[in-house]
């Protein structure tokens, strides 16, 4: 999905900042638009200001400056519960002293919806997350799992348009996690909810948004639909940050077209792509994923660049062999391969040669 004009869009950061104490900002210069029925996710590290900004949003905290817009209309001064925003917390947050169904109707009671109407929303956003038997059951009686379907559930039952989730599945185990990954998506897609989800877990990120924010130092440094943020960082932190990843550091020697020659720190020279580099004498980082670099020469296709290696650790991981080896003096560089039938296994101390095509390296900011 590409940039969203403003004048279209339903959730719009204009110019925001925030600052807790005057003077540092956690939130730097928030630029960001949203069409409705998006699942656009805040991706980064602890302290990045994700948070804040999902806080910002939901009117748990107020914009030092800039403006936050709503379907077209400035929303700084209205306080949260008349914004018509859902919220899903990592802890829940639900009322343990009420049932399921108390729980549920709560939202609805505020809105002032008469009881005959509750009942049907309730048993409604039950059904949907596949808990309609649970509705005299209090919080205390229910698996983790099951709180987290219920507070998805109390986000959902007054049919807002925007819902709001702060690392909503952080304390489940990993294969419910994966489970509720699949369902919170397929929801939100099959409502058309416009949803704003934040994590620091890039799998998740990658999974289920149809963009991604990557945060860092309370900027955006990139916004992205995921394939494009895995196969195409435009900086060395999202890079980084993003899936796995092997860096050579180097300087610039020559820029020709859509490709750049580095000469690595180790002496080697190898061709990249620019990415956000632009005269010779730069340093750069030179970025290559895993799975993209072949040790078996049979496959390598025309063009590919070769370099030597020192096999230093071969792991079997039953669906992948993970190989760390030596390259151009980094020790840390790993190569993914699938477990095919003709893939090569190699031993600690076997000398290799490895290749990749230029243009699935990139070379980025050092």
């Amino acid at each position: 999905m590409a940039d969203v004009n403003r004048d279209d869009a339903f959730v719009v950061f204009d110019r925001v900042q925030k600052s807790y104490d005057g003077e540092t900002l956690v939130v730097k210069d928030l630029n960001l638009s949203m069409p409705r029925g998006e699942f656009l996710t805040m991706l980064g590290p602890s302290g990045s200001g994700k948070t804040t900004c999902l806080m910002m949003l939901a009117g748990f905290e107020t914009a030092t400056h800039g403006e936050i817009l709503l379907g077209g209309k400035p929303i700084n001064n209205i306080p949260p519960h008349k914004r018509g925003i859902g919220m899903v917390f990592q802890n829940y947050a639900l009322f343990p002293h009420m049932t399921v169904a108390e729980n549920l109707s709560f939202p609805l009671e505020v809105r002032g919806i008469d009881k005959s109407t509750r009942e049907g929303k309730i048993k409604r956003a039950l059904d949907m997350v596949q808990m309609g038997q649970f509705g005299n059951r209090r919080p205390a009686q229910l698996s983790g799992g099951q709180q987290q379907r219920i507070a998805l559930a109390r986000a959902l039952v007054f049919e807002p348009e925007l819902v709001l989730m702060d690392e909503p599945l952080g304390a489940l185990d990993k294969q419910l996690r994966e489970h509720m990954q699949f369902e919170i998506t397929r929801l939100a897609h099959e409502l058309g909810i416009t949803t704003v989800y934040v994590t620091h877990d890039q799998t998740e990120a990658l999974t289920m948004s149809d963009r991604v924010a990557v945060f860092d130092d309370g900027r955006i440094q990139q916004l992205a639909a995921p394939d494009t943020l895995y196969e195409e960082p435009q900086n060395s932190f999202v890079a980084q940050f993003i899936g796995e990843n092997n860096t050579l550091e180097g300087v610039i020697t020559a820029i020709k077209g859509d490709l750049c020659e580095v000469k690595l720190d180790s002496g080697e020279i190898i061709d990249a792509k620019p990415v956000n580099v632009s005269e010779v004498g730069q340093r750069t980082r030179v970025s290559i994923r895993p799975e993209r670099v072949e040790m078996n020469r049979s496959r390598l296709q025309a063009g590919a660049h070769t370099l030597k290696a020192e096999v230093l650790e071969f792991i079997y991981m039953g669906d992948i062999f993970r190989t760390r080896l030596r390259v151009a003096g980094n020790e840390d560089f790993v190569v993914k391969t699938r477990n095919a039938p003709d893939q090569v296994r190699t031993e600690p101390g076997q000398q290799i040669e490895i290749g990749w095509l230029p243009q699935d390296c990139r070379a980025l900011d050092a």
